[in-house]
């Protein structure tokens, strides 16, 4: 347990993530490299089904992303998601030496 601000919590805090680097490798599938250090496998496609992503079926349009402060952007930041829902709806990625 510890106390911040007056506030008392059961655990420590989580440190918050975020994305340091992304690629694209096609059919709307990312790698994406995030503070841990871990690079991850994100399977967009998994997104379609709500409207706010919709934009990025073009595969023209989900290619072009940016980082702004952590964070994956499209559509010059009208279209977002969560680091932390991303690390959390990812898979593990390791590349064969």
């Amino acid at each position: 347990m510890i106390e911040i601000n007056g506030i008392m919590y059961a655990s420590n805090p989580t440190p918050e993530i975020k994305v340091t680097a992304a690629r694209t490798t096609g059919d709307h599938i990312l790698l994406v490299t995030f503070s841990t250090g871990e690079t991850r496998l994100v399977d967009a496609t998994e997104w379609y089904d709500s409207p706010a992503f919709r934009p990025l079926q073009d595969e023209d349009v989900f290619e072009n992303f940016e980082i702004d402060h952590g964070v994956l952007t499209w559509e010059n930041g009208d279209v977002d998601i969560s680091p932390t829902y991303l690390y959390d709806h990812s898979y593990e990625y390791s590349t064969i030496r």
